[in-house]
């Protein structure tokens, strides 16, 4: 190395440097070569620094990738004790016109605004929860609409469920109303269930093991002014299939009875069709129900009404509704237009027609629908 070989030269230098006037040159000589050594010293000092710094760089490096190679834990599931609700919001509202006789208020009106949240309890058990929030004569409302508890875990095809719910009763009572088609329920639903049927009680579901769709349930409910509070039970069942891959169909029969007198039957029937089942694209849904209610007199009424989706976002529909009932005989007939920009959100504009016996009005109705946080998939 260079400063071994400096080191030798001096002590060369020492041994033959025989007198004092050559010694001060000596002492000149070795002094550079002393300051020399120095500056190499100290070069070779910084080198050794850096050496040293990169080093612990690269450990650092190594401890992280180490780290990170290893496996992620898993996160926690629900029922696993944390509190990890699916939690959504859905807003409404409407401007609505009239021209003829009035029925309701005109004007802009905020509907039903959604509060909704289900989750896991455990491995058995999933909880839901929907409060609806309306304002309506000048007055807001709160309405717990459904708070329900339901076991998946029951043998042999069995669920079960207990609590506040929407009946399973026909094909539109459990819908909630940003999932209707139109602006309004149907008239047979308006008449015989106040809009739909909703109560507090236990339903059971039974779906059979075959390839063809097969389901058997049954409620017991509080019903309408019974002391006992088990006044009103239910019986349905509904029995459906694919054919091919672009068409569907769903068929059911549902009886509601309440001590209070009400009985009532209801028949639904569904067809939709999608090309090669790619529902995004373009889509068509038939459906139609007809309602026989028994409460001290004996009345119906039926709907009927078809919805075609074109082109992605973009639907168009009409819809004809009739009533028999001792007094009158109302009927109505509405098409719209909606268009979705997303799953979260639609636009629609729907025109009525009424005739009663009161005489004849048009309706007019431009509706938003818009959602936040999460959204359960849609029954059938």
């Amino acid at each position: 190395m260079r400063i071994v070989s400096l080191w030798s030269a001096l002590a060369a230098l020492s041994l033959v440097v025989p007198g004092a006037a050559d010694a001060q040159e000596a002492e000149t000589e070795m002094d550079t070569l002393r300051a020399e050594i120095e500056a190499l010293r100290a070069d070779y000092d910084a080198r050794i620094a850096e050496l040293e710094r990169r080093l612990a760089v690269a450990e650092q490096n190594a401890a992280q990738a180490t780290y990170a190679a290893q496996p992620v834990p898993a996160p926690m599931q629900r029922g696993s004790g944390a509190f990890n609700p699916d939690i959504g919001v859905v807003f409404q509202g409407q401007l609505r016109g009239v021209d003829g006789e009035p029925d309701g208020e005109e004007g802009f009106a905020v509907g039903e605004t959604e509060f909704i949240a289900s989750a896991n309890v455990d491995d058995k058990f999933t909880a839901y929860l929907t409060a609806a929030f309306a304002y309506e004569d000048g007055e807001s409302e709160l309405e717990v609409e459904e708070a329900w508890v339901e076991t998946t875990a029951l043998p042999a095809g069995f669920s079960a469920r207990f609590g506040r719910m929407f009946s399973g009763i026909g094909y539109l009572n459990d819908k909630h109303r940003h999932t209707w088609d139109f602006v309004d329920q149907a008239l047979p639903y308006q008449a015989f269930l106040d809009g739909r049927y909703v109560d507090n009680g236990v339903q059971a579901r039974w779906i059979a093991p075959t390839d063809l769709f097969v389901e058997l349930g049954g409620e017991i409910m509080q019903g309408e002014g019974d002391p006992s509070g088990l006044g009103a039970h239910t019986l349905f069942t509904n029995v459906g299939g694919d054919v091919g891959t672009s068409h569907s169909w769903l068929a059911g029969l549902s009886r509601l009875e309440q001590d209070a007198g009400q009985e009532l039957t209801v028949a639904h029937v569904v067809w939709k069709w999608a090309p090669d089942g790619n529902w995004k694209q373009k889509n068509f849904i038939f459906q139609a129900e007809y309602l026989e209610n028994r409460d001290g007199a004996t009345d119906s009424g039926w709907y009927a009404q078809a919805i075609y989706q074109p082109i992605p976002r973009w639907r168009v529909g009409t819809r004809m509704e009739s009533l028999d009932l001792d007094v009158e005989d109302p009927r109505r007939y509405s098409v719209m237009l909606d268009w979705s920009n997303s799953e979260f959100s639609r636009l629609r504009l729907q025109f009525s027609r009424n005739d009663d016996h009161v005489g004849q009005n048009n309706e007019w109705f431009l509706q938003y629908i818009h959602s936040i946080g999460a959204h359960g998939a849609h029954t059938f």
